[in-house]
């Protein structure tokens, strides 16, 4: 019968070294994974703390409701596109306007690049002024010119651009809309996780010492030959199974933190 016990730990023990090893493996590559997603080259000179247990507190819905109408990238790029619709609709009205423009001109009219044409010798330069010699010729001018538009028929066409833009802005309101109700049910969701997560955390924490401590006493009954292997295998596995539990449980509380924080707009 001892023979058979110390058969079925070393199986047990090899097992558990087995596991051991897949889990050290497991956190090689998460931290190969994490060193590519922080750092701009593989560098693999840093530790992780282990802050699992570290729960954060979860802020008020209000507050995080509030916070992610201010802050969420999804519904502030819907409020510019919103933005940029009715703008678009103050633009299309200007053509119903006249239109005023205004163009001036300034620059150099002769065969050299200069400001002014000389004439030492004699005065054979003629300005605009009929029979009048002038001993130089300027060079430089300008001209302007001033167009006054009034619109008063283009078949409609102004009219059109101005339903367009009215269309565009009122897609512009429904998809801001949407985007608001999406990130409503998103948050609720996620906060209906985290509560749910956060509520079981004490559950699983005491599930795990009581797993524990009843591994402890079947040790101890094995050990006053009160108890057999298998029993101390299975209280063995049930720890296993309530520290797994109570793992997956802060996990599952950090996700849907993470989740409200992203939504948010306040993720670290």
């Amino acid at each position: 019968m001892a023979h058979a016990d110390v058969i079925k730990a070393q199986l047990q023990v090899q097992q558990r070294q087995r596991d051991l090893q897949d889990a050290q493996l497991a956190a090689q590559r998460a931290k190969i994974a994490l060193s590519v997603l922080i750092f701009p080259r593989l560098e693999m000179n840093y530790s992780v703390v282990d802050d699992l247990s570290d729960i954060g507190a979860l802020p008020p819905l209000p507050e995080v409701t509030s916070q992610a109408s201010l802050s969420n990238p999804d519904v502030r790029a819907a409020q510019s596109t919103l933005a940029q619709s009715k703008l678009g609709v103050t633009v299309a009205h200007y053509a119903f306007l006249p239109s005023f423009g205004l163009d001036f001109w300034y620059g150099i009219d002769a065969n050299q690049f200069a400001a002014r044409t000389n004439y030492p010798t004699q005065a054979t330069g003629r300005s605009t002024l009929p029979n009048f010699q002038v001993p130089f010729r300027q060079n430089l001018g300008y001209s302007a010119a001033a167009t006054l538009t009034i619109p008063v028929w283009n078949w409609g066409a102004t009219h059109s651009k101005v339903k367009q833009a009215a269309l565009r802005a009122r897609q512009a309101e429904i998809d801001l809309g949407v985007a608001q109700k999406q990130l409503q049910s998103a948050i609720a969701s996620s906060y209906a996780e985290a509560q749910a997560a956060l509520a079981q955390v004490e559950s699983l924490r005491s599930s795990s010492g009581l797993a524990a401590e009843s591994l402890r006493l079947t040790v101890l009954r094995y050990q006053a030959g009160e108890a057999t292997v298998l029993e101390v295998v299975d209280a063995q596995t049930t720890a296993s199974q309530a520290r797994s539990a109570y793992d997956d449980g802060l996990v599952r509380y950090r996700v849907a933190l993470a989740g409200i924080q992203s939504l948010a707009g306040t993720l670290p």
